[in-house]
């Protein structure tokens, strides 16, 4: 078996370029979601029911896109048909969600609208997401690796600033921030619009600079023979797992839980602590909205900081669980805060460990899976550790919330909590040299 050969700086940036527009897809969904069902008429003890389709659609579509794309190959790439087919239908359904209030539909009907367009987009996003971490594990060596990983955190964190920015910025050069009962701001729906356009062009990109292994290069570099590829099915693969798959699991499933309640309730846990609403109607909780967006991307941005850092770190563990107890941290003092701008330093600290987890499991995954083989199944099937701590945190959501007293600004705590419990679980992960 020849060693996979370094790559350039701009060869490794090209593998994940496109992953700086889906992320802008991914964070306007982020930061809306929430947002655009409190204004369609959701209540807060369901809304995290909302949350239980952009997971589930993750855990159902990525190791599908795993396991097909491992046994694709065409004259335009393994992994790249179907980064470029998700985009294409992101782009069409970005035009669509922001715009269920506006068709003239009763509360519910503007709900199962909403609901059925967000399906769509969850489907279109994991589908464009997941061959970038596969086109890293395809094609980069393991020395190079956790470079490669860090550009894509980087570039998703950058991503994700302009999408979190995109609504204040809009309502500050005039567009309108407030709307009728029910209807969506402009300021939303326009973000959305300009969201889409940039991922087509970065997909573009991505598709026109890189070039994967045709199949018989791709075996000179790759030990498993052809047959060897498509024999397993699921659950073949995940009982032969190497260790780490499911120790790095366990510190993914208190994260993404933790994750998962900032989502859903930290609109109305920064109205609540700061403007002291929660009303969906009232201009301060739309103001609250947006500031909220630009403290999601001050989470990117301090995310971009520490993830220049991260490589730098000679023991790989420790600064993973570090970079999440300083997430956790930020989690838990949100509530405390009642100042605006004050709120910029717990999600400077919440920036940490997203970063860490954006590069870290799949450094320390895609590194015990060398000679397994499957690695598209595999990191398919690993982004169910993503899916089912989300899912399990929303159908829990409405009841952890009425155990805190109904307020959203609590459900931080229980974010930060889950953060530190995660922290203590990567001491059992065993990392491979």
């Amino acid at each position: 078996m020849k060693q996979k050969p370094d790559l350039s700086f701009w060869k490794l940036w090209n593998l994940s370029f496109g992953f700086f527009g889906v992320q802008i897809a991914y964070a306007l969904q982020s930061a809306n979601i929430s947002r655009i069902f409190r204004t369609l008429g959701a209540d807060p003890h369901s809304l995290s029911f909302f949350w239980i389709l952009p997971p589930l659609m993750g855990i159902l579509v990525q190791p599908i896109v795993g396991s097909l794309s491992d046994k694709t190959w065409t004259r335009f790439g393994r992994r790249i048909p179907y980064l470029f087919v998700g985009a294409a239908l992101a782009v069409l359904v970005m035009c669509l969600l922001p715009n269920a209030g506006s068709f003239g539909m009763a509360v519910g009907t503007a709900l199962i609208f909403g609901l059925f367009a967000l399906m769509l987009l969850d489907t279109s996003i994991n589908m464009a997401m997941q061959p970038f971490k596969m086109m890293v594990g395809d094609m980069v060596n393991e020395r190079q690796k956790a470079k490669a990983y860090s550009i894509q955190s980087f570039l998703c964190n950058a991503g994700s600033v302009v999408g979190f920015l995109f609504p204040f910025v809009f309502t500050w050069i005039g567009v309108k921030n407030v709307a009728p009962e029910g209807v969506v701001p402009d300021s939303v729906i326009w973000s959305f619009y300009i969201g889409a356009a940039i991922l087509i062009l970065c997909v573009l990109y991505t598709t026109a600079k890189v070039k994967e292994w045709p199949p018989k290069e791709y075996a000179e570099y790759n030990p498993v023979a052809e047959e060897q590829e498509g024999s397993a099915n699921w659950l073949t693969l995940l009982k032969n797992a190497p260790s780490t798959f499911w120790k790095v699991g366990l510190v993914q499933f208190f994260c993404w839980a933790g994750m998962l309640y900032m989502w859903t309730y930290v609109v109305d846990a920064v109205s609540e602590t700061v403007w002291g609403t929660i009303d969906p109607t009232t201009d301060a909780y739309q103001e609250a909205a947006n500031w909220t967006g630009v403290l999601y991307a001050i989470q990117a941005l301090g995310s971009v900081a520490w993830a220049a850092l991260l490589p730098q770190f000679k023991n790989t563990k420790w600064a993973y669980a570090a970079s999440l107890v300083l997430g956790g941290v930020g989690f838990v003092i949100i509530p405390f805060i009642h100042d605006q701008y004050a709120q910029i330093v717990p999600f400077l600290l919440i920036g940490c460990g997203w970063a860490a987890m954006l590069a870290m499991p799949f450094t320390f995954v895609t590194n015990a899976l060398q000679g397994y083989g499957h690695m598209g199944a595999y990191l398919g099937l690993f982004n169910g550790t993503i899916c089912i701590p989300q899912i399990v945190a929303a159908l829990c959501g409405g009841m952890i919330l009425t155990l805190v007293g109904g307020h959203q600004s609590s459900m931080m705590i229980v974010a930060g909590v889950s953060f530190i419990i995660g922290a203590a679980c990567v001491g059992v992960i065993k990392e491979k040299k």
